[in-house]
């Protein structure tokens, strides 16, 4: 009969810490944690600064890291002066070979990415950070980069944005 109780002592142990434990001062959806006090985002736009430019990549950049902010926290997107704020350009775009084969030729090519960013949080400034993200994709040779482009700029600022993203809002 005491076992019984202290297994019930022991459960409501666990499930009070849980819960208190549960409620902290972090907001948390899909990973991200974000301070309960913190209502606006903003995004300024990244323009590219790389000595090769593609006219689709600064737009594309700044759109996916501001909708991402939408999808996935309870921020209002503002023009500046957010709670939590980025600014940075694209200081790299370039396309270089990634494989050779054995006569020495190009059998793959890397369309790399390179974005440098400065968050500031105004609640935590100790999260505040100026990094460089930097993302890749390789693309068939015998390929015009023009051919493939708008695809491999797609899928590297997903990559960009998810690391964007989590460097600023998942601080575990």
């Amino acid at each position: 009969m005491n076992f019984k109780r202290l297994i019930k002592a022991v459960a409501l142990v666990v499930v009070f810490t849980t819960v208190h434990t549960a409620c902290t001062v972090k907001y948390s959806l899909s990973g991200a944690s974000i301070p309960l006090a913190a209502k606006t985002v903003s995004i300024a736009y990244f323009p590219n600064n790389a000595l090769m430019v593609a006219p689709i990549l600064s737009p594309t950049l700044t759109d996916e890291l501001q909708s991402r902010f939408q999808r996935q926290t309870r921020l209002t997107l503002v023009r500046e002066g957010g709670d939590l704020d980025f600014e940075g350009e694209i200081t790299n775009y370039t396309s270089t070979p990634a494989a050779i084969s054995g006569d020495e030729e190009a059998i793959l090519n890397r369309l790399t990415i390179t974005v440098r960013v400065r968050y500031t949080s105004v609640l935590e400034p100790q999260y505040n950070y100026e990094k460089t993200f930097s993302a890749f994709e390789d693309y068939d040779s015998n390929k015009l980069l023009q051919e493939v482009e708008g695809a491999l700029i797609s899928q590297i600022v997903e990559m960009l944005v998810e690391d964007i993203f989590n460097a600023a809002v998942s601080n575990w």
